[in-house]
C-alpha cells in the first residue's frame, strides 16, 4: 500500500500578501490553488478537503454522470462551507443543457474545457458566474479571450490527462501568454509545490492547478494501486498517447499504456475501463492519466498537508529570491 504521511494539522491561514490578486479574488479563496476537475476523481470527497484547506475544489462534469455530478455539488455544502468550481468538460458532456445545469447548481466559479471559449461563456456569463477556460497554445488563448472569458487556465504539455496532440511545455507557453493578454492565469502543468508554484508566478500565473498531486493525495478516492504507482514513478514515466489524433493522453507507464504508445489509430477507443483503474486497482484495465510531475512525488500525504507545505515553501522561495 501506500505510505501515507500523518497530518501534522498544518492551518491554511497565513498567507502570503502576493495571494491577494485576481485569481483568489475570482475564486473567493485565500490560497489560489486549484484542484484540477479530474473524471470520476474530482468529485466532493477530494474537492471539500481542497476548499476546506483554504483552495478551491473543483466537481468535474467529464464522467458524463450528471445526476452524480448534481449529488456531489450538494455533498460539498454539507462538507465545507468554503467556495467551490465546476469544470464543463464540452468534448465529454453531451447533455446541451450542460451550462443550465451548472448555473442552476448555485456555483459562481466555473472552468470549461475540451471545446470552444464560444459555447457556453455568453450564458456563464449573463448568469453572473466568472469564467475561466482551458488554453494549450496562444491561438486556444486568443480565442478564449476574444469570447470573453474572464481568466484562463494555461495547460503545458508535461501535465497529465487529456493533451493538445503538438504540447507545448509551461515553461514556454505561460510566459507566452502572459506577454499577449492581461487576463488572470492559472497555470497548469508540472505543479506539485511551493517552488514549482513560485516558479508559475514569475512567469505570470496568479495561481496554480495541480492534478497529478491530487490524484495521489489521501482524501483522492482512488484505489491505492494508482497512488502508489504515482509515488513508484520516475520522471521519465509518462507516455504521450494519441499524438496523431485528438485529445492525445499523458498517462503512467503501464503495459497497457506501452503497447498503446506507437499505435497509428485513436486510441481513445482503447481508454478501457476506468471504474476497475480508478477503484477497482487494475493498472492495467484502462490508461492511467498521469502528469510528467508524478516523478517528484514520494508519498501519500493529505490535502490540508500538501497546500500547506506548498503556501510555506512559496514564501520560502519568494523571500530568498527577494534576499
Amino acid at each position: 500500500m501506500a505510505s501515507t504521511e500523518s497530518s501534522s494539522a498544518h492551518s491554511a491561514t497565513s498567507v502570503h500578501p502576493v495571494f491577494e490578486n485576481r485569481v483568489s479574488r475570482d475564486l473567493g479563496v485565500d490560497i489560489p490553488i486549484v484542484q484540477a476537475p479530474m473524471g470520476w476523481i474530482a468529485r466532493s470527497q477530494l474537492a471539500s478537503a481542497v476548499s476546506s484547506a483554504g483552495a478551491c475544489g473543483i466537481i468535474e462534469t467529464s464522467s458524463g454522470e450528471l445526476d452524480a455530478v448534481k449529488g456531489e455539488i450538494a455533498k460539498m455544502r454539507d462538507l465545507t462551507p468554503n467556495p467551490f468550481g465546476v469544470n464543463i468538460a464540452q468534448a465529454f458532456v453531451r447533455d446541451p443543457s450542460i451550462a443550465e445545469f451548472v448555473i442552476e447548481q448555485g456555483v459562481k466559479f466555473v472552468t470549461t474545457s475540451a471545446g470552444s471559449p464560444t459555447k457556453y461563456t455568453g450564458v456563464l456569463k449573463e448568469a453572473g458566474l466568472t469564467v475561466y477556460h482551458v488554453v494549450p497554445t496562444l491561438a486556444a488563448a486568443q480565442k478564449a479571450v476574444d469570447a470573453g472569458v474572464d481568466g484562463l487556465v494555461v495547460e503545458g504539455g508535461e501535465g497529465g490527462g487529456f493533451k493538445s496532440p503538438t504540447p507545448v511545455s509551461t515553461m514556454v507557453l505561460l510566459p507566452l501568454i502572459r506577454e499577449r493578454f492581461d487576463v488572470p492565469i492559472i497555470a497548469a502543468g508540472g505543479i506539485t509545490c511551493g517552488r514549482t508554484m513560485a516558479a508559475a508566478f514569475a512567469l505570470g500565473a496568479e495561481g496554480v492547478q495541480m492534478g497529478t498531486r491530487m490524484v495521489s493525495a489521501a482524501e483522492s478516492p482512488v484505489h491505492n494501486n494508482w497512488k502508489q504507482a504515482i509515488v513508484d514513478a520516475k520522471e521519465t514515466d509518462t507516455l504521450f498517447l494519441n499524438r496523431q489524433h485528438s485529445p492525445a493522453l499523458r498517462a503512467l507507464r503501464t503495459e497497457k499504456t506501452e503497447a498503446l504508445v506507437n499505435a497509428e489509430h485513436n486510441v481513445f477507443g482503447d481508454f478501457g475501463n476506468a471504474q476497475d483503474l480508478y477503484f477497482g486497482g487494475d493498472m492495467n484495465a484502462a490508461i492511467a492519466l498521469s502528469g510528467e510531475v508524478a516523478g517528484r512525488i514520494t508519498s501519500v500525504r493529505p490535502v490540508a498537508d500538501i497546500i500547506s507545505d506548498t503556501v510555506a515553501e512559496f514564501t520560502a522561495v519568494v523571500s530568498g529570491l527577494g534576499g
